[in-house]
């Protein structure tokens, strides 16, 4: 199957290394540029992708290439191959497999995904709903979260190569790090040392054949995999930690960017009832949800239930991550709401609260793990208040129980 988007080719080497691999993922046409043509084939062709030969770049040339490309709209991705530097700007790096790019369609393919998205975000924005969906960080590595997983000895450099850029979900084993797939939204996954090739094959196995995780960036900091493997964005990458961080933020970057224009979306849709960094509702329409749920109890009969999520001393980053991952486990017939004070409110609908506390301990059971106070040592456990609704409450008494400052802590 072919699909139609221009892709533009710039090498120094005429045809390009790549150009095989290019013409067998059925993506066309291709327009074919140099260094010193490459900026005019731009702006003649209007490109939807943008493959350059990074190996044999002129970076003054590559550095203005990619600041082109940035300021377009919608997204233009520029995938540089084989880079032996820093990549400027936002190109996302694909190391060759011994001159045979078998990746190439596969990523092309997924970044031209990204960017039909974000025009499809584009195309819905109105003079009337814009200034609702601008609010969200300028960089989307700002708001990443990468998995970790490893037990060897880079596992502490590339912790700390890492965190300092973004959220990192620690995993020791693969079992731990399956149960953080299904709990949380990962812009990428990190293999260090410390498994056998036959672990890692199967954790890539198991990752090709869900297709949630088959665009997920995946790095590999050991050589020697058995299989190629149907992952989109997967890279062996063997170096420091400084090196790994390098070639792959850029994709993490790309997978972040996909997921908040997701959430931006799905807000979109909502007519603004839904916050695009939080995956919650905003505040007034958590308000007037909340009164219609008070009303129907009254006069329908059953349960209503809250509870509040706080936390002590954690960044604003951190903040709409614990939002996003209750957003994410939550039922479907629950709404909830990010607080101005860095709290969280979810209202479990026909729920009594023996019930809710329940639904409270799991909500809590995987924030626990994963949110840090200031200190590196320090684990930020939520601290959980749940009250029910009785007979005579108003939304407004209801949300005042939730104050109250002897807030008990989650069981584990």
């Amino acid at each position: 199957m072919s699909d139609q988007a221009t892709i533009v080719a710039i090498s120094s080497q005429q045809p390009a290394p790549f150009a095989t691999a290019l013409a067998d993922s059925n993506i066309f046409p291709v327009v074919d540029a140099n260094w010193s043509t490459a900026l005019e084939a731009i702006a003649q062709v209007q490109p939807a992708a943008v493959v350059v030969s990074a190996s044999s770049a002129e970076l003054p040339a590559f550095e203005q290439l990619a600041a082109k490309l940035g300021t377009r709209q919608p997204y233009i991705p520029l995938i540089a191959i084989d880079p032996v530097s820093e990549l400027p700007g936002h190109a996302i790096p694909l190391i060759g497999d011994r001159g045979q790019f078998h990746r190439l369609s596969a990523r092309l393919r997924n970044a031209l995904r990204v960017r039909a998205l974000h025009a499809t975000v584009l195309r819905r924005l109105t003079a009337e709903n814009l200034h609702r969906f601008t609010t969200n960080a300028p960089d989307p590595l700002d708001d990443a979260t990468v998995m970790l997983i490893g037990r060897g000895g880079s596992h502490p450099a590339l912790s700390v190569a890492f965190g300092e850029r973004v959220s990192v979900v620690g995993a020791l084993s693969v079992e731990a790090a399956a149960k953080h797939l299904n709990a949380r939204d990962l812009d990428g996954i990190v293999i260090g040392d410390g498994f056998t090739p036959r672990v890692v094959d199967a954790f890539l196995t198991v990752l090709a054949e869900d297709p949630r995780f088959r665009s997920l960036p995946v790095i590999v900091t050991t050589s020697g995999l058995a299989h190629v493997y149907d992952l989109a964005n997967l890279e062996t990458i063997a170096g420091d930690a400084d090196l790994v961080t390098q070639l792959t933020f850029p994709l993490v970057r790309q997978r972040a960017f996909e997921a908040r224009l997701n959430r931006t979306l799905r807000s979109i849709e909502s007519d603004g009832l839904i916050d695009a960094t939080t995956g919650l509702l905003t505040p007034e329409a958590f308000d007037r949800d909340l009164a219609t749920a008070v009303y129907h109890t009254q006069t329908r009969g059953g349960g209503l239930s809250a509870a509040r999520f706080s936390f002590k001393d954690i960044s604003l980053r951190a903040q709409r991550d614990a939002a996003r991952i209750i957003s994410r486990l939550m039922r479907k017939i629950d709404f909830g709401m990010l607080c101005a004070d860095g709290s969280i409110v979810v209202v479990f609908a026909e729920t009594d609260p023996r019930n809710a506390h329940m639904i409270a301990r799991r909500l809590s059971a995987v924030m626990k793990h994963t949110m840090h106070g200031p200190k590196r040592d320090a684990r930020n456990d939520p601290r959980v208040k749940v009250t029910g609704m009785t007979p005579d409450d108003s939304a407004k008494s209801l949300l005042m129980r939730l104050q109250d400052a002897t807030a008990q802590r989650a069981a584990s």
